[in-house]
């Protein structure tokens, strides 16, 4: 009888448990299936991949947001540096990862919007990446050699025109903004050049300075330090309206409307990390370029803070696309 009462009183709670897994297991199933957009995201560590060494403006700009960020959302932001191909190693590693908002990368328009012009890439970066904020954005400026004896823009392309396949523009490298820029301007102006490429803009700036080379687009802050100086002239920025921090300098836009040709930073994601993910990213950062603090780090930096929504993001990009792939096509570039 024992026996019988303990086998009933083992069937009877065996059944119970059984009830109990029963009942719970769509929950502990929606859980484990469970989106970041559904539940308190983040719940782990976040990793901002940025395409290039420690020390240059993407990484400072990564690990400026990657605090804020950090700060505001209670989970670390992890800035991670992934080099090669021209940035192309990241951005691909990015594209390929799991879209659940736990990997993003501070890209910039070359590795997005120029790379599937010049480089032999397999993927496409603006169908496979989602764009979230624009943090920092920088227009160039055209820069030539103190000796040339010229001092507006108007006078360089008249000493150009007279002088076809004579002089030379100079970039940080092939298919680099510094490169497209200049070439945008060339090709506006009607001018013959001929492009040098330079392993990074450093060097083609020495040689500007040198009077090698007649001209190169450079980023406002590589020339603010030489205002003044007996070394370059600083003949037109490629923004709509002239820069506050170089007041001095034209527009290109004042002599050739319509001209504007710009580099950004900016944070994106897989293509298909959730929405919810991507606009909480995007108000943090709205919010920061509303602290005069944060604003402040970015434009030390010779960067312009951008406000940009996820929308407005995509819609830059689509008439970036459009702009480029003309320039790249009149330039001759061939993806290596």
């Amino acid at each position: 009888m024992r026996s019988i009462c303990r086998t009933a009183h083992h069937l009877l709670t065996t059944l119970s448990l059984s009830f109990v897994l029963l009942v719970a297991a769509p929950g502990l199933q929606a859980q484990g299936n469970a989106s970041p957009s559904a539940t308190a995201w983040p719940v782990k560590p976040v990793r901002i991949v940025v395409p290039f060494s420690p020390g240059g403006n993407t990484d400072a700009i990564a690990r400026i947001s990657a605090e804020r960020l950090g700060a505001a959302l209670g989970q670390q932001f992890i800035v991670e540096n992934r080099v090669g191909a021209a940035g192309m190693i990241a951005t691909e590693f990015v594209a390929r990862a799991a879209a659940d908002g736990y990997t993003l990368i501070m890209a910039t328009g070359s590795q997005v919007i120029t790379a599937p012009f010049t480089q032999k890439i397999s993927f496409d970066p603006v169908a496979e990446l989602a764009p979230i904020a624009v943090i920092g954005a920088n227009a160039l400026v055209i820069t030539v050699p103190q000796s040339l004896p010229v001092n507006t823009l108007r006078e360089f392309v008249e000493y150009a025109k007279a002088r076809p396949g004579q002089l030379n523009y100079g970039s940080g490298g092939s298919g680099t903004i510094t490169h497209l820029s200049a070439a945008l301007f060339v090709q506006r102006a009607g001018l013959e050049m001929t492009h040098v490429p330079y392993k990074g803009g450093g060097p083609a700036l020495a040689d500007v300075v040198g009077g090698q080379i007649q001209l190169y687009s450079a980023s406002p802050s590589e020339v603010i330090a030489f205002r003044g100086s007996n070394k370059v002239k600083l003949l037109g920025i490629s923004s709509e309206k002239r820069n506050t921090r170089l007041p001095e300098v034209p527009a290109i836009a004042e002599s050739y409307p319509g001209h504007v040709a710009d580099t950004w930073n900016g944070l994106m994601a897989p293509a298909k990390t959730p929405p919810a993910v991507i606009e909480r990213i995007s108000r943090e950062l709205q919010k920061a370029m509303s602290e005069p603090a944060f604003v402040e780090r970015i434009e030390k930096m010779g960067l312009d803070p951008v406000r940009h929504t996820p929308q407005e993001f995509a819609e830059s990009i689509r008439t970036q696309v459009n702009t480029w792939r003309e320039v790249i096509r009149k330039a001759g570039i061939k993806p290596e």
